[in-house]
């Protein structure tokens, strides 16, 4: 179980990142290619990734790097620098900047109980050959297996910090951290959050501002640095649903769905996976808010959607029949 616990200036500084970190992602992704977790979520992008790293012949970097990386409650630090702001470029340079030191101490807590493989030993040395060579790996290998996903990845992004907004907005930052707690499983109360993790951990904050960050391909539990003097980062699971890879393909050839509703209703029936207000909306999809209106009306005139009143707000969300209709005939 993690622990965190706030005071209020800690509660005050909380923040949310805009966006999800390319490096976490192409880390977490590593880590999701060593095992079948959410096998029917990511089985399929586990397949069409493979075939990928195969055809561009990938395999032994990216042994190399599963390596320096392996999928345990441990993996080094100093390969997540970033908290969400960050494009690949600035992520790989504050890889590549990283202490001769740290990068010792840290992997070697990767390898505390058996012998190092020398593709390690090679990087924990520091020498620039083997961080040239590691910052080519995890850009050659963020291109395959994280960037041609990102369009998915930003809409669940977009999705979640509109959900994250709509609670803070109604409620502070106690609002904002109790809307995790479901469906996550987490918990908040008395200025304390708990949630499921791997083991027993205490994220001490000492006046610090905590980052929270959607993660794509987090699953089951939030991830927090193992360092705890590094600037705070919580990376919690956005679980994308069975058949997101499926439906981006469809999107990207002009799935038929939008030549039967149009190109701007079938957006917003993709975006209501979630429950989202209209305000929401508006500002996942850039329009005015009356115009969303129309559309969540035509859609929820035709069964598509459905609202509900949630106090002062009204929630909509994507009917059994609008994921039936985006899903497409089976085949």
């Amino acid at each position: 179980m993690l622990h965190v616990r706030f005071d209020s200036g800690e509660l005050a500084r909380l923040r949310v990142a805009r966006r999800t970190d390319p490096l976490w992602e192409a880390v977490l992704s590593l880590h999701l290619l060593q095992n079948r977790q959410a096998a029917l979520v990511f089985d399929p992008w586990r397949r069409e990734v493979r075939a990928a790293l195969e055809r561009h012949r990938m395999v032994p970097v990216v042994r190399e790097l599963m390596r320096l990386c392996p999928p345990a409650p441990y993996f080094p630090d100093f390969l997540t620098p970033g908290r969400g702001e960050d494009d690949v470029d600035a992520a790989l340079e504050r890889v590549l900047a990283t202490p001769r030191r740290r990068l010792a101490d840290e992997l070697a807590r990767v390898y505390v109980r058996g012998p190092v493989p020398r593709s390690v030993r090679w990087v924990a040395q520091g020498e620039a050959e083997a961080l040239r060579w590691l910052g080519e790996a995890l850009r050659r290998y963020h291109d395959v297996a994280v960037a041609p996903y990102l369009a998915a990845i930003r809409a669940r992004a977009a999705a979640d910090r509109a959900r994250r907004g709509e609670a803070a907005l109604a409620g502070g930052a106690e609002a904002l951290l109790a809307s995790y707690a479901a469906p996550e499983g987490w918990e908040y109360g008395g200025h304390a959050l708990r949630a499921p993790y791997p083991l027993e951990r205490e994220l001490h904050l000492k006046g610090r501002a905590l980052t929270l960050m959607p993660g794509f391909f987090c699953v089951r539990t939030p991830l927090v640095l193992a360092d705890d003097s590094l600037p705070p980062v919580l990376v919690h699971p956005l679980s994308p649903a069975p058949g997101w890879l499926a439906r981006l393909r469809r999107d990207e050839a002009a799935p038929p769905v939008a030549q039967l509703i149009g190109g701007t209703r079938s957006r917003v029936l993709e975006l209501l996976e979630e429950p989202v207000t209209t305000t929401g909306l508006a500002s996942l999809t850039g329009l005015a808010p009356s115009t969303v209106s129309h559309h969540v009306a035509v859609l929820r005139d035709a069964g598509l959607v459905a609202s509900r009143r949630d106090g002062m707000r009204v929630l909509h969300r994507r009917t059994p029949l609008g994921t039936a209709l985006l899903d497409g005939p089976v085949p």
